[in-house]
């Protein structure tokens, strides 16, 4: 059984989270230049199993699309394109961002360290997943 990998897509960065291989622990793995994404992506599936990709969705709190979801259509595009034989699934992001600051908060992370953006994009990512893997039962 393969990995699941979450992608936590935004214009500059993009946050990454992975499982563990029987699927039962969300863990970060990095941010990534959304530039480098693609390249970084062929890398990791060199060296691990990847079954599904799952992309953030992110949703207004009407339930409608976010403006950023034009940016992310054509990268899941990309990717169906890139990786045929990887099945590509959505999950809600709404309050990820909210959320991976108050876990930064709650661990005790001092102010400096709680302004990397590239931490909230990669804790995002982490929640995403785990919320993916909690409505899915694996």
């Amino acid at each position: 059984m393969g990995r699941i990998l979450a992608i936590d897509y935004g214009k500059k960065r993009t946050g990454i989270a992975v499982t563990d291989e029987l699927r039962l622990i969300a863990s970060g793995l990095t941010t990534v230049a959304t530039s480098d994404i693609i390249s970084f992506l062929k890398e990791y599936i060199i060296n691990e199993k990847v079954d599904i990709f799952v992309v953030g969705e992110p949703k207004q709190m009407d339930n409608m699309p976010s403006e950023s979801e034009v940016l992310i259509l054509p990268f899941i595009q990309e990717i169906k394109k890139e990786f045929p034989k990887i099945t590509v699934e959505r999950q809600d992001e709404r309050f990820t961002s909210k959320m991976a600051f108050q876990t930064m908060l709650d661990s005790g992370l001092k102010k400096g360290q709680r302004k990397n953006k590239a931490l909230i994009d990669e804790i995002s990512a982490t929640i995403i997943l785990q919320s993916y893997i909690e409505s899915n039962k694996f």
